[in-house]
């Protein structure tokens, strides 16, 4: 029988190529969200959508009380690190209250098991060589904070009710379906690759580029990108290690790429020149951040297929270029 699984946030932009890898196996998915950032477009055919906030506690109950899941994929959040420290309370009030609200809700029916999208934000003073699982927690914001109490909500939830859980910390998901179904649409958009892609296009100003005078190679900061359909394969593989215990996984190609690199790596799968500028440096920015995922490929045999930072480019590229207003393209006026 057919696994059954309720994904948060599936209409996000992990959210949804993680439902996509879901059906491709032939599992059903529930898909819980408030469209208040996601898209009702980005909910591949096949799977059910509930449009709902997690803040609506007769809603989560009733979607609960619906079916019997085997699984929980929590994505549903606020996101923005630089918006968290802001507007620290409703981050800290949204992410963690109606994260524990799920957890709690999960535990009442039942369900065995549970997914969280967690973040690399957890590492606000990174020692600056890879960041493997064990580095010291020291969220350097309210977001991170919150993604830090769940872990630990979680810890106790598996401890007193054996709730299992997967905690998967990403660091740059980057990238789009390479079938062209699925792509990144964020409003406003914050992340460096669709930014310097639409600056390419001309749809954007030129690009800032925040500091120059950092310890890298090339002096500007180095991030590291991870395909997005990667990280909705390991999501699979660390659900079903899951038979094994909870595990935490850091979720990273292993290697970084500059600001400068992926303004290259644009330039010469777009054949256009970038507009950009140079500017300061952003408080709290660090130099480098690069996962050390040696874990999940060691105990899953997970290995990225689209680690080249031209392939998640190119499929970034091949959707913005296809899609010129985002997901409102695809959807009929009046929706």
């Amino acid at each position: 029988m057919a696994r059954h699984h309720l994904v948060t946030g599936g209409a996000g932009f992990v959210g949804s190529h993680v439902v996509a890898a879901l059906l491709a196996q032939g599992d059903r998915v529930s898909v819980f969200d408030d469209l208040s950032t996601g898209h009702r477009a980005a909910v591949l055919p096949g799977a059910e959508l509930v449009v709902a906030d997690l803040a609506d506690a007769a809603a989560l109950e009733a979607v609960f009380a619906s079916a019997r899941f085997d699984t929980v994929f929590h994505f549903a959040a606020l996101s923005l690190v630089g918006d968290s420290m802001r507007q620290p309370l409703p981050y800290l009030r949204n992410n963690i209250g109606n994260g524990l609200a799920l957890i709690d809700a999960a535990v009442r029916h039942g369900v065995q098991r549970f997914v969280l999208s967690s973040t690399a934000a957890l590492f606000g003073r990174p020692s600056g060589g890879p960041i493997a699982e064990n580095e010291v927690v020291d969220p350097g914001s309210p977001y991170g904070e919150s993604k830090a109490a769940l872990e630990r909500a979680l810890a106790w939830a598996g401890r007193i009710h054996g709730l299992r859980s997967a905690i998967l910390r990403y660091f740059n998901a980057a990238g789009a379906d390479p079938a062209g179904r699925l792509g990144e649409d964020h409003r406003p958009e914050t992340h460096l690759i669709p930014l310097v892609i639409d600056a390419a296009l001309g749809r954007r100003d030129a690009i800032a580029v925040f500091g120059t005078d950092y310890d890298t190679p090339d002096g500007t900061c180095i991030r590291d990108y991870i395909h997005v359909t990667d990280l909705a394969t390991a999501h699979l593989l660390a659900l079903d290690r899951l038979s094994h215990g909870s595990v935490t996984y850091n979720l990273g190609n292993g290697a970084g790429h500059s600001v400068r690199d992926v303004i290259r790596a644009v330039a010469r799968i777009g054949g256009r020149t970038v507009p950009h500028r140079l500017d300061a440096r952003r408080p709290g920015d660090p130099a480098r951040l690069v996962a050390a995922s040696g874990l999940i490929r060691a105990e899953t045999g997970w290995q990225p297929r689209y680690a080249d930072l031209d392939a998640i480019v190119a499929h970034a590229w091949a959707w913005r270029e296809a899609h010129p207003l985002g997901y409102r393209g695809d959807m009929p006026p009046s929706v």
